[in-house]
């Protein structure tokens, strides 16, 4: 289950004259152009020969239609490349696939150009649009810098790659995989019985929803091999569930796996290109050439148990041996293996176990010597940075002991150093650090300036990065820093001054505040309160607990606020956000508490918030409500039902009712197996305290959800009235998970404040 926020990045703020009339902050002007963060870029990316930094942008017309922009460091000039609505004038076609995928990566909302990826050599860039993949050249101008590289008629391309090379394009079309040699023109279809249930080459849906996994095939460096997943959905039991249209109503047959139920059959493969594309065979023209049949795919053997998860999927540096990573069932343990090119054989280089679950992470990196490879592991209780030798002997440890490490950013072989993420000694924030790789050394040095948030990207060369940096009272700036941290340049001021897009309401910004309370178990928890900007400490005011409350999920940091924070704050409320046991970023002890008891140690900790809320003076103890979205409508459920005598009431949005209703990977990870904790799903679900809840609700779910079913909705709706208790209902027809469209936005939030302002204002 992935968390739900709002579009906001981050920047660095300047003195300002205050104005005479701030403007009024509304549900509509959030989700309207231009984007109230400032013109924010996306999807940053060095260019692998270090001239130019490229990005995505929304227009200021439509912040949801992304143009692909450059960035020329030695010219320090930005450039549009990509107008996304002149390449495509009309709207997108999207196929079923590729709106599941968008759904599942949390873009739903956005259009135009989501994605791109660099040649080798940096000159030219590859984007898909429309199903349809493009090549931009970054040395010509105009329409000539532009060349189509698939044809939509044959089939709606998606997930595409260049090779490590330069050699060929990957893609997927109707479950194969496919590629397109760039020399030639010649599109090969690399396999040929995709389609139904089996797919080629394309991450599952609990791979793509909760596993981090959004890909399901990996180039080898030198591009003479392709790996590839085969997905068979077969055993996976099919939910019948309607899917609600403003005007049809669809049967739908997904192979949704709940709790307790099978998953997919998979299989890893790997293709020689160089037996599957031979020198002789004559150029298509554009025309798919299938792969011989005389190809064989090599399979990997994944192990005797078949019920597990192939969770990832990495080459080595040289492209000699293949690494996957198996996760057992019950999640208790992950294997790394090698399989070796030449010989086919398999190796186990290391194991992790818990007697809990064992989290995935995306660490990995084998060094280009070949001497070894860096992991993360959270063995002693916080996710840190491991050196191992080439056989899997672990060496040392890279990372202090204590700290979170977040993600590791670019390791500079040549200059002995890595560069991660952390929170450091605060996990409220996020820095960027430098470490010794050779030696063992807690030796850190910092290299981000500004309390904050700091997402980083680094150049392949890991001599340049990208800083986009937000803080409590700065929307997103982004910076050019060289590896010892030296500012090279400002690509996206994005100071609040008069022009920008938030200006005219920065005179009512509430800044928020940070603190911790001592919750259940003597745990300490943090906190962010913001309070209306004309705060009188001899008033009382009704609170929004604003909660999320799952694991891998942290809401207080010190970052550029959720813009429905600053609306709530306005309108007169403060709004309370609290980080339960289960939140992330505070070591393995602190997320595994809600082990085989989801909904209980959460709501203990939300309690004890509450109660520290009810003991302020400025707080109307008996007018707090509680708001949250998937998970965090999950919780507003929970609170109501075992605590509507201190909620007054709550705003529950696409919520799990029932963990039994709810998918394989994510249940089961914090849940057990149903049939080994049969009490402990019972006790989890909603409907064992239903009887508690008498505060008023606001229920809110799209009725086309995939993620979380709509029958969880429908189940509760069914309960509560069989119990004569009343609530407020608000359904989307042909919303998703995250009604993502705007005016779906629009008019579910104008709800919610409507429903806070007539049942805590009063």
């Amino acid at each position: 289950m992935r968390p739900l926020t709002a579009l906001l990045l981050a920047s660095a703020l300047v003195s300002h004259t205050p104005m005479s009339l701030a403007a009024e902050l509304t549900i509509d002007r959030i989700y309207d152009a231009p984007a109230l963060a400032g013109p924010t870029p996306m999807g940053l990316k060095v260019s692998p020969d270090g001239t130019r930094v490229t990005f995505l942008r929304g227009k200021s017309s439509d912040q949801y239609q992304l143009d692909l922009w450059e960035y020329r460091i030695a010219g320090k000039e930005t450039r549009l490349l990509v107008d996304s609505k002149v390449l495509l004038p009309g709207e997108e076609a999207l196929s079923d696939a590729e709106k599941a995928r968008r759904e599942r990566a949390r873009t739903a909302s956005l259009k135009g150009i989501l994605e791109y990826d660099f040649s080798p050599d940096g000159k030219q860039l590859l984007f898909p649009l429309n199903g349809e993949l493009f090549l931009y050249d970054l040395g010509k101008e105009g329409a000539e810098a532009v060349r189509k590289l698939s044809h939509r008629e044959l089939g709606f391309a998606t997930d595409a790659k260049v090779s490590p090379g330069g050699r060929y394009v990957a893609f997927v079309r109707n479950q194969n995989l496919w590629a397109i040699e760039l020399a030639s023109d010649r599109t090969l279809q690399l396999t040929g019985d995709g389609g139904g249930l089996i797919s080629n080459g394309q991450a599952e849906f609990m791979a793509q929803e909760e596993m981090g996994r959004d890909t399901g095939y990996w180039w080898s460096p030198d591009d003479t091999a392709i790996a590839f997943t085969r997905v068979d959905e077969g055993p996976v039991p099919v939910q019948r569930r309607f899917e609600i249209n403003a005007e049809s109503t669809e049967v739908v047959e997904q192979r949704y796996p709940a709790a307790g139920e099978r998953n997919v059959e998979i299989r890893l493969g790997v293709i020689d290109m160089t037996t599957a594309l031979p020198a002789e065979l004559a150029a298509s023209g554009g025309i798919a050439v299938p792969m011989p049949a005389s190809v064989a795919v090599k399979w990997v053997d994944l192990g005797k148990d078949r019920d597990i998860y192939l969770a990832r999927v990495d080459w080595n540096a040289d492209g000699s041996a293949l690494s996957f990573q198996v996760q057992s069932r019950d999640q208790r343990r992950l294997d790394l293996r090698l399989w070796h090119r030449a010989e086919g054989i398999i190796s186990n280089l290391l194991s992790e176990t818990s007697a809990t679950w064992v989290n995935l992470h995306d660490e990995l990196h084998f060094l280009k010597d070949g001497s070894g490879f860096i992991w993360q592991s959270e063995r002693d209780g916080y996710k840190r940075l491991y050196l191992y030798g080439s056989d899997g002997s672990l060496r040392h440890a890279l990372t202090p002991e204590g700290w979170v490490v977040d993600e590791l950013l670019a390791v500079a072989l040549d200059a002995d150093h890595i560069f991660f993420a952390s929170g450091g000694d605060d996990p409220l924030q996020r820095q960027v650090y430098a470490t010794t790789l050779s030696t063992p050394s807690n030796e850190t040095r910092q290299l981000s300036v500004g309390e904050g948030i700091h997402a980083v990207r680094f150049a392949k060369s890991a001599d340049v990065y990208i800083d986009s940096w937000s803080s409590p009272s700065a929307p997103p700036a982004v910076r050019l820093h060289d590896a010892n941290g030296q500012e090279l340049a400002i690509l996206e001021a994005n100071r609040l001054q008069e022009g920008h897009p938030y200006w005219p309401y920065y005179e009512d910004h509430a800044a928020p505040e940070f603190g911790s309370i001592v919750g259940a178990r003597e745990q300490k928890l943090y906190y962010r309160l913001t309070k209306p900007r004309d705060f009188d400490p001899e008033k009382q005011y009704p609170v929004m607990i604003y909660v999320y409350g799952g694991p891998h999920v942290q809401r207080v940091q010190k970052a550029w606020d959720d813009p429905l924070v600053q609306v709530m704050a306005r309108r007169g409320y403060i709004v309370f956000t609290l980080d339960n046991r289960g939140s992330d970023r505070r070591g393995k002890a602190f997320e595994e508490a809600l082990f085989r008891n989801m909904g209980g140690p959460e709501v203990e900790d939300q309690l004890e918030g509450v109660k520290w809320l009810k003991t302020q003076p400025y707080v109307r103890a008996d007018r707090i409500g509680v708001f949250g979205w998937s998970y965090g409508g999950y919780m507003t459920l929970m609170l109501l039902a075992k605590a509507s005598d201190q909620i007054a009431a709550g705003v529950s949005g696409a919520p799990v009712t029932d963990w039994r209703l709810y998918d394989t990977h994510y249940t089961e990870r914090y849940m057990d197996h149903p049939a080994a904790n049969a009490e402990g799903y019972v006790q989890s679900a909603v409907f064992a305290h239903l009887e508690g809840l008498k505060s008023p609700l606001l229920l809110i779910h799209g009725m086309a959800d995939d993620n979380v079913l709509f029958t969880h909705s429908t189940k509760l709706m069914s309960a509560l009235q069989e119990q004569g208790t009343q609530f407020e209902l608000m359904t989307y027809p042909g919303g998703k998970h995250g009604i993502s469209l705007p005016w779906m936005k629009k008019h579910a939030y104008n709800a919610l404040v409507d429903f806070f302002d007539r049942k805590l204002k009063q």
